[in-house]
C-alpha cells in the first residue's frame, strides 16, 4: 500500500484565518492575503511564534476547507501519515493532537508523527506547503499552495491549492 506523508498546517489546517485574526486583536489593522505573498509566515507576522509558543493555540485553528471528506478517503485507499514538526513548539504536541482527535477522528494516533524533521519518515509522497520538506524529500510532491510559497521557483513539485484538486489527482475514479 502506498504511504502519504500529509502536513498538519497550511494543509490540514488553515493558519492563516487564525494569525489574520490574532494581529487584527492585537493591532486592530487588517492584513489581507494579498499582503503575504511571498512572506514566510514569520516575516508576515512578527509576533507568529509567541502565539504557537500559547498553550491552546493550536486548538482554536480552523480545519482546510476539503480536507476531512478528502482525507478520508485518502486513509481509505492509503496508508496515511499526518506529520507536523511540532517538536519546534513543545507546547503545541498536546493541542495539535487533540486538534486531530476533534477534526479527523478517523485518523488513528498510530497515524500521526510529531517530529523536528520530516525526512525522518520514510513514504511514497509527501504533500507539504514548504519546500523545506519538499526538497528534501525522496519521494513524490505536491505542494499545497499558501501565501509564502506563492511565486517562488518549483521545478518539480506538483502544485495544488485545494483538496478537491488532490481528490482528482489521487482518487480519479
Amino acid at each position: 500500500m502506498k504511504r502519504i506523508i500529509v502536513d498538519m498546517d497550511g494543509v490540514l489546517a488553515d493558519v492563516y484565518p487564525r494569525f489574520f485574526e490574532l494581529y487584527e486583536e492585537e493591532t486592530g489593522l487588517r492584513k489581507t492575503m494579498d499582503e503575504m505573498i511571498g512572506l514566510k509566515e514569520g516575516e508576515a507576522f512578527p509576533e507568529l511564534y509567541r502565539w504557537v509558543e500559547t498553550p491552546g493555540f493550536f486548538r482554536t485553528i480552523p480545519v482546510m476547507p476539503g480536507s476531512q471528506k478528502v482525507l478520508k478517503l485518502l486513509n481509505e485507499t492509503y496508508e496515511i501519515i499526518v506529520i507536523s514538526m511540532a517538536t519546534e513548539f513543545p507546547v503545541s504536541l498536546t493541542d495539535k493532537q487533540l486538534w486531530m482527535n476533534d477534526n479527523f477522528p478517523f485518523v488513528s494516533w498510530k497515524q500521526v508523527v510529531f517530529c523536528g524533521n520530516k525526512s525522518l519518515i520514510p513514504a511514497d509522497l509527501m504533500i507539504d506547503d514548504h519546500f523545506k520538506n519538499l526538497d528534501n524529500f525522496d519521494g513524490e510532491t505536491i505542494m499545497f499552495i499558501q501565501p509564502h510559497n506563492i511565486n517562488k521557483t518549483n521545478h518539480h513539485h506538483k502544485t495544488v491549492s485545494s483538496w478537491a484538486e488532490i481528490e482528482k489527482l489521487l482518487l480519479p475514479d
